[in-house]
């Protein structure tokens, strides 16, 4: 993938340096290039952060994001210096993922460390962030309300008025095959601005409709977008433009 035109969908956030790809990430990463997919591998620890590096130094049309995940390893202490550095290195091209989480934390005193190490993380936000948010959308808007930040709400599963509101703030909305699940989606689907709408698989997890179940791949991203075209009544082509031009535009591409 030398040339940039060549890219015609844009999967924003997959792990493909995670384990589950060590015996075929070759394969799985040439799939998706003939298919025309370019790729952010994004990073949740220092140690999946630095492998994302990795990845993009060694694929063409891969590229990475840095940063810690508010609960995915409780046991790291953020080093805001040395994920400066990895941010710094020039195939990253976004923060991420961080945010908040609270499905899976009820602790107040571990929601208020959540809170903390995501303000940390925002100062490196000279790049885009790539923001996890689950169970915490009214303090997720509360805390970037006012701040001049852009980047993606990933994974998103809020309602059609919180998606509005973040958008009304900058930011974009990525949405992989769990809005694929649910008829409950639909709404709030059709309702995002064509240029806030971003594609992603969150590889190797959520594999969308026929492969649910089984290990997701960022070549399977096509069918996600085929099903968000025919639920947005527009055709698949352009809905792979649109966000494939967004994509470009927010990470600088």
């Amino acid at each position: 993938m030398n040339n940039q035109q060549n890219m015609k969908i844009v999967d924003t956030h997959c792990h493909v340096q995670m384990e589950q790809y060590d015996h075929d990430r070759d394969e799985v990463i040439r799939r998706a290039r003939n298919a025309g997919i370019g790729m952010i591998c994004v990073g949740f620890d220092l140690a999946s952060s630095r492998a994302a590096i990795g990845a993009a130094e060694k694929y063409e049309g891969l590229y990475a994001a840095v940063g810690l995940h508010p609960n995915d390893n409780l046991t790291e202490e953020y080093d805001q210096a040395e994920y400066e550095e990895l941010a710094r290195h020039p195939r990253v091209v976004a923060i991420g993922e961080i945010g908040l989480d609270y499905f899976r934390v009820t602790d107040p005193r571990l929601k208020e460390i959540q809170r903390a190490r995501f303000l940390q993380q925002l100062g490196m936000a000279a790049k885009p962030i790539i923001v996890h948010c689950r169970d915490a959308h009214t303090d997720m808007l509360s805390m970037l309300a006012g701040k001049e930040l852009r980047g993606v709400i990933h994974s998103f599963t809020g309602t059609t008025a919180e998606m509005r509101a973040y958008c009304s703030l900058g930011w974009h909305i990525g949405l992989n095959a769990i809005a694929t699940f649910s008829a409950d989606y639909v709404d709030m689907i059709r309702a995002i601005p064509a240029d806030r709408l971003l594609l992603e698989t969150d590889a190797p997890y959520l594999a969308p409709v026929p492969y649910r179940g089984k290990r997701n791949e960022p070549s399977y991203i096509e069918g996600v977008g085929k099903f968000l075209a025919d639920v947005r009544g527009v055709l698949p082509e352009d809905l792979f433009r649109q966000t494939t031009e967004n994509a470009k535009r927010l990470f600088s591409l």
